[in-house]
């Protein structure tokens, strides 16, 4: 399953989730077998194309969520996570919050 996260950068162990407005580029995480198989930076969403995403991982259960629900994506916000593999670990272990109840 493919991820997106908005980020701060394009290191995958320093960047830390923004607010989307703030990303600097947007991390695509390809997802499976409950671990991650590939990270890829992207400066904005559309350069994927119309490739299917699964999940939106947000900073904050403030942000606007409509269009990628819209885009039939799961958005889902952190707690206390900041960086790809704390993120990922809890996305694992299903410990982040639904947007859009």
């Amino acid at each position: 399953m493919l991820i997106w996260i908005p980020v701060d950068g394009s290191d995958e162990k320093a960047s830390k989730v923004v607010p989307q407005f703030e990303a600097v580029k947007w991390a695509l995480i390809d997802f499976d077998a409950g671990e991650v198989q590939s990270v890829k930076f992207y400066d904005t969403r559309e350069e994927l194309g119309g490739e299917w995403v699964d999940f939106v991982i947000l900073a904050n259960k403030f942000e606007n969520y409509m269009d990628f629900m819209n885009e039939g994506m799961m958005c889902l916000c952190v707690r206390e996570e900041e960086t790809i593999e704390d993120i990922m670990t809890a996305f694992k272990f299903k410990e982040l919050d639904e947007v859009g109840l």
